[in-house]
């Protein structure tokens, strides 16, 4: 199999820490230095996602009075792009292209579960470590 028709569940990062709206910045921010983390999706009152943060929301703020006192809700970016674990790698490049972006969310299918709740989160880096492992397997083969 093609590296760009492997599948996205095939190749995420399974399990996505979030945080809640009213998490204070500086909490968030902990979060991603313990964990290593280059981002926290945003989760609303009933589990679903409604924003992400980044580590350049964060230093966008910086400047602004006060970002010891912001909340998730104060500095997450709306615009998620998500798509679903079916989806092909091909399908996330061309995403993540149209959208200039180096990360999408995968959300759980509708139907299955608790649809709509992230489940994994699939980044540019991710692509390119598959094209390379499958450059590398056709080399020696």
């Amino acid at each position: 199999m093609k590296s760009c028709e492997k599948l996205i569940r095939d190749v995420m990062t399974r399990g996505v820490v979030t945080a809640s709206a009213e998490t204070l910045l500086k909490d968030i921010a902990e979060k991603m230095t313990d964990q290593h983390l280059s981002g926290v999706a945003v989760i609303g009152e009933h589990g679903d996602v409604i924003g992400f943060i980044s580590e350049m929301d964060i230093i966008r703020v910086l400047g602004k009075p006060n970002p010891e006192k912001m909340s998730a809700e104060d500095v997450m970016s709306p615009y998620l792009i998500a798509i679903a674990p079916n989806a092909t790698l091909k399908q996330a490049a061309r995403a993540m292209t149209e959208r200039a972006t180096h990360r999408l969310l995968i959300l759980s299918e509708k139907g299955v579960g608790a649809s709509q709740r992230p489940v994994g989160i699939l980044s540019a880096s991710d692509i390119i470590r598959e094209v390379a492992q499958a450059n590398k397997s056709h080399i020696t083969h």
